[in-house]
């Protein structure tokens, strides 16, 4: 195991990546119950889409690990999932099976670019300045999504976000934000799980001593909530696809988002983690990144058959990676945890929301390393670096940011008589970039 996984090299031990991959499955669990949630919208069953997602979800993971031995889970993706839903389903009344077959045509051409390396060369082209802001960008997108989980940021039509209530929740969140703090300041083993359980913990008397959590945990009276034991699983969905009615003319834009979007959020995960982490080989690329692009390819292939919106790469793997995870035995900890929750899904209610919260954004102050490299006095640099920075968490889409950061780095280059600077694959990137805002 540790020749095959090439610990030794990596810095790392049994031990740490078996942390990593808990502490990872942990901050990505919530997908099991949240994914069914949104695509059951359309008409599909609920049990049936989460068997899908736990499948998908620990075979992709799975091989993540045993093939491009990268630390990194792989997921139905966020984001995907209301696409898929409220835009293709209920948007354009396209029927939910012939969805299912433009997600699975997005990730055959998807492998097809990754085999083919047109996706390492979009890697290659992308600048190193603009990694800096994307991995920075990821960070404080973590660390928002961690405050609105727990209600700490929210919603405020006066100035757009604001500073939530403070009541039972939020201070219950940061208690635990300080403890997880503690924790990981004096380098204590299993922190982010240490920090998790305390905070589960410490939550189960809200909803029945003081609180309300009913806008937290799905509408439930209490926030850490036992709803039994055993949930068998569901195959309805598995291979419902329309194969041919999703070639057709008016769904090649459909399977084009599908592919657009899945892509960048991939390569931008990769990126994000491996420069906040230095997961980078000796040309400073991230490593393995055509084998971990194939997977995510077959990952998207895949969730089309099963059942599921696109796979993608989560970002919430740097929360492993922070833990001492180092390679691919990380993701294939984290994928086998996934499966006994074919079995046992009701047992994810235990763990709420705000328990993971203070981990993601303790994961955001990692991954906010990179933006010490960014050439903050060199403004034709510094400027589209900022809007990648800024518009991630701010358009809450890592896709957004990327876009306009690509698309202002291109602009100002050029009309600055800096052409070297901008590649013929950046440029080709940047034309794909707008189809992608028009449609």
């Amino acid at each position: 195991m540790s020749d095959y996984f090439k610990l030794q090299q990596n810095s790392s031990t049994v031990k740490a990546e078996i942390i990593g991959g808990l502490t990872t499955f942990l901050a990505t669990m919530y997908i099991i119950v949240v994914n069914p949630a949104i695509i059951s919208n359309t008409g599909m069953p609920f049990s049936g889409v989460l068997t899908a997602t736990i499948l998908v979800s620990a075979f992709s993971s799975i091989a993540m690990g045993l093939y491009a031995n990268n630390p990194i889970v792989i997921a139905p993706g966020m984001g995907l999932n209301a696409f898929f839903t409220y835009a293709v389903v209920l948007g354009m009344d396209v029927k939910w099976e012939t969805a299912l077959g433009a997600v699975f045509w997005s990730g055959i051409v998807f492998i097809l670019l990754s085999v083919f390396n047109v996706r390492t060369a979009i890697v290659k082209a992308i600048p190193k300045q603009l990694r800096y802001a994307i991995a920075s960008g990821i960070g404080l997108f973590i660390a928002t999504i961690g405050f609105m989980n727990a209600k700490f940021i929210v919603a405020n039509p006066a100035t757009v976000v604001g500073l939530g209530e403070l009541n039972s929740i939020t201070i219950t969140f940061v208690i635990g934000l300080a403890i997880t703090s503690i924790l990981v300041v004096r380098r204590i083993p299993g922190a982010l799980i240490l920090g998790i359980a305390i905070t589960t913990l410490m939550a189960i008397p809200i909803g029945r001593i003081w609180g309300d959590a009913s806008a937290v945990n799905f509408g439930t009276s209490t926030l850490v909530t036992w709803k039994g034991l055993f949930s068998a699983p569901d195959f309805s969905v598995f291979f419902k696809l329309d194969f041919l009615g999703s070639l057709k003319l008016a769904m090649l834009p459909v399977i084009f988002a599908f592919l657009f979007t899945d892509m960048f959020d991939s390569l931008s995960t990769f990126i994000g983690v491996s420069e906040a982490a230095d997961l980078v080989d000796e040309n400073g690329e991230p490593q393995h990144i055509k084998e971990s692009l194939i997977v995510d390819g077959i990952s998207t292939t895949i969730s089309g058959l099963f059942g599921t919106s696109s796979g993608t790469s989560y970002i919430e793997s740097a929360t492993g990676i922070e833990e001492g995870g180092r390679t691919g035995l990380t993701a294939v900890v984290a994928g086998l945890l996934f499966l006994p929750f074919m079995f046992f899904s009701p047992l994810l209610s235990i763990v709420p929301s705000i328990a993971t919260a203070p981990a993601l954004v303790l994961v955001g102050v990692f991954m906010m390393k990179p933006v010490m490299k960014i050439n903050w006095g060199q403004l034709d640099d510094a400027i589209p670096a900022l809007l990648a920075l800024i518009l991630i968490p701010l358009t809450y889409s890592i896709t957004q940011g990327i876009v306009w950061g690509f698309l202002s780095w291109t602009i100002i280059k050029l009309l600055t008589g800096k052409k070297k600077d901008v590649s013929l694959m950046l440029l080709v990137i940047d034309a794909f970039a707008i189809l992608a805002l028009v449609i």
